[in-house]
């Protein structure tokens, strides 16, 4: 697809697409980064759907129940309401978060109808994830047919892993099907990395960092100039870290109790390992980390699911600091990771001998920098920002016509 070169700031809408919601954000691209817009259809396929949108003040734009049996009629929903409002009828392109690009997607592309293809060739690497993230391409093929899209894929970041770390003990054979330690939240990544750089420049930038995206899915990364050396998740996301409804890593032996013993398919212990572990198993009340502090303190099961996130946390830590042979920076993101001073300090705490002294009062008021000012380890709080990635990434499609 031939396209002219921009005369004027450039609007693109972010796509992330999940099971049975969609998160969207508008971006005006120029001088400034601008989000006009963000919002959420929920509940598709499940019944009781909505719509919400907010403009980039907070203010609520619009809140609408709709029917939305599928992710076709809920984008279809979204554009609809978008064509009729000032800031959404002239949009670019849109961005959409792809969470696997196997093997040979290392950055962002063009979406064509032969990269769906390959895409829909990796659905058993990311089953819970691809076909809506497919289905939310098509739809936008189907409403804007010579409109722009690129994939973004959250796998691209780790894909320079040295080969020891990327390598599962597998027969080669099992090696060329895909069967890799891949590595997610490399979006999520990709930003922090940047805004390190940007602030301090090229030459300062962490030589030996470690970030932690703690949220609903939480991972952790080694970063090495620049280079993601090893990170927690693995194939799939659902490795690495205790997570909200994730099992984190799991000894093979357990997949095959649960096979051959309790006879469950396959399909049953993909949901149990994706949706009915982690934090909501340990606890049984929850698998949101802002509940469970709030209830640790009377109830045990809360009380243990803190603490193993904590412990393996911990445990992550002191395996990527021995991948990268010691510890300049660490930097806390996600949603816990920068709103849950607790879990900070508490994961934080027993790790003085890596050279992490935590300043209570700075990390109690979720201060940027944490850390005691001769702290060895430079310990930060940073948002995340995975959409403007998506922007950004898509912006360069637009400026390179």
């Amino acid at each position: 697809m031939e396209m002219a070169l921009l005369s004027h700031d450039s609007r693109i809408l972010t796509i992330n697409s999940g099971s049975s919601s969609i998160k969207f954000s508008l971006y005006e691209m120029g001088k400034e980064e601008i989000r006009l817009l963000k919002g959420k259809l929920d509940r598709i396929g499940v019944g009781d759907g909505s719509l919400e949108v907010e403009d980039d003040r907070g203010n609520r734009l619009i809140t609408r129940e709709l029917d939305l049996p599928d992710h076709e009629t809920a984008l279809e929903a979204l554009f609809d309401w978008l064509k009729d409002q000032d800031v959404g009828k002239d949009m670019d392109a849109v961005g959409h978060r792809l969470v696997h690009g196997g093997k040979d997607h290392m950055r962002p592309e063009r979406v064509s109808s032969a990269l769906i293809r390959e895409v829909k060739q990796l659905i058993p690497l990311a089953p819970d994830h691809l076909p809506h993230e497919i289905r939310a391409m098509e739809a936008v093929f189907n409403h804007f047919p010579k409109r722009l899209q690129v994939a973004c894929f959250d796998t691209a970041f780790h894909g320079r892993m040295p080969e020891a770390a990327r390598r599962y003990a597998l027969p080669e054979r099992l090696t060329r099907e895909g069967l890799e330690h891949y590595g997610f939240h490399g979006l999520s990544y990709e930003y922090i990395l940047g805004e390190l750089t940007r602030e301090a420049g090229t030459d300062e930038t962490p030589n030996k960092l470690i970030i932690a995206h703690l949220g609903n899915g939480a991972s952790m990364a080694a970063v090495q100039a620049g280079r993601s050396m090893d990170t927690t998740m693995g194939l799939t996301p659902a490795g690495g870290l205790i997570m909200s409804t994730r099992t984190g890593d799991l000894d093979p032996g357990v997949i095959l109790y649960l096979l051959q013993q309790n006879r469950m398919t396959p399909s049953e212990v993909n949901d149990l390992i994706n949706h009915q572990g982690g934090l909501m198993a340990l606890s049984g009340i929850s698998g949101d980390m802002h509940d469970l502090i709030d209830r640790e303190t009377t109830q045990e099961q809360a009380a243990l699911a803190v603490k193993m996130f904590c412990y393996q946390a911990r445990k992550f830590i002191g395996a990527l600091a021995a991948v990268l042979g010691g510890l300049d920076t660490m930097v806390f993101t996600g949603g816990i990771g920068e709103n849950a001073g607790r879990i900070r300090s508490r994961i934080c705490e027993p790790l003085e001998f890596l050279g992490i002294h935590l300043d209570e009062r700075l990390n109690r008021q979720h201060a940027a920098v944490i850390s005691e000012e001769n702290s060895p380890v430079t310990v930060r709080v940073m948002k995340t920002n995975e959409e403007i990635m998506i922007a950004r990434h898509t912006n360069e499609f637009l400026m390179d016509g």
